[in-house]
């Protein structure tokens, strides 16, 4: 042991309430706003745990519950991807996506001074700009992937732009019983 710190990266909660659209499944997104990191840009409900006696699903139903109005029941709440993230800036974090289909009440913007809109989107059709972070969630979780490292490179922007997409699935372990990859 060195006797430095350990590292420790913060973890974000995610929430991808999906429902039912005419054209498919439709995903609700809302534009951050005002003094914020990617201000402008398109963005799931999500946010941090308040601390250590708070859990990950205890987080998503809070946050839910704060920004978009909506309540969430924690046995609603389905795992759906974790993506290792690094911004531009260098900062790294883990965000654990959580799908929702079933919730009570209508979203709406419940946090004005950091939420300007919020609308449903067909998640074949992601509006523009997006965090490129969260983009990589919800195109991870779409090509199926539990995991993915989504580590952009100093100078990339913060709202998505498909050739700046630096998204890695991370591969499903082999079925019980296959032999395991030679090196």
């Amino acid at each position: 042991m060195t006797g430095s710190p350990r590292h420790t990266e913060p973890l974000d909660v995610h929430l991808m309430a999906l429902r039912d659209g005419p054209a498919g499944p439709e995903v609700l997104l809302s534009r951050r706003a005002g003094d914020v990191y990617a201000a402008g840009c398109w963005h799931l409900v999500s946010g941090h745990l308040d601390g250590p006696w708070e859990d990950m699903v205890a987080a998503l139903v809070r946050e839910s519950r704060e920004e978009a109005g909506i309540v969430v029941d924690p046995a609603d709440v389905r795992a759906a991807v974790t993506v290792h993230h690094r911004s531009p800036a260098g900062a790294a974090r883990v965000g654990l996506f959580f799908e929702v289909r079933h919730w009570d009440g209508t979203p709406e913007v419940r946090e004005p001074e950091v939420c300007d809109a919020m609308g449903w989107f067909a998640l074949d059709e992601l509006p523009e700009p997006m965090v490129a972070y969260c983009r990589a969630g919800l195109d991870a979780h779409r090509a199926g992937a539990r995991m993915a490292v989504h580590f952009q490179e100093p100078g990339d922007p913060i709202a998505y732009h498909p050739e700046a997409d630096r998204l890695v699935l991370v591969p499903e372990p082999a079925g019980p019983g296959t032999a395991p990859r030679s090196s």
